[in-house]
């Protein structure tokens, strides 16, 4: 199993639509990829460590797949369309990892 984390950096001046993102581009790539998506997860960010420290990500999307391939295979298709909808609700540079879920 792999997690698909889309991490967005809190960036000063930088709006982020949470509205628009849950309810509007998760489920357009849950949509697009199908049952190749075994689960998701959006968090908002809320503070850092510290107190008064802010959060380092606004918001962190989580996808979850079988494999790196099975990823790719179901996201490929639909990048363009999925990508072009970040401007929707922000104009943060997303940071995007794949991992492998050991727990």
């Amino acid at each position: 199993m792999i997690k698909v984390s889309v991490m967005y950096p809190a960036t000063e001046g930088a709006g982020f639509d949470m509205d628009y993102y849950v309810n509007k581009h998760m489920p357009l790539v849950k949509d697009r990829c199908g049952d190749a998506v075994k689960g998701m997860q959006v968090e908002a960010g809320v503070c850092g460590p510290a107190p008064g420290t802010p959060a380092t990500y606004v918001c962190m999307g989580h996808l979850l797949f079988d494999s790196p391939e099975a990823f790719q295979n179901a996201f490929a298709p639909h990048a363009g369309e999925i990508m072009g909808d970040i401007p929707n609700y922000t104009s943060i540079a997303p940071i995007i990892q794949i991992s492998e879920v050991k727990l």
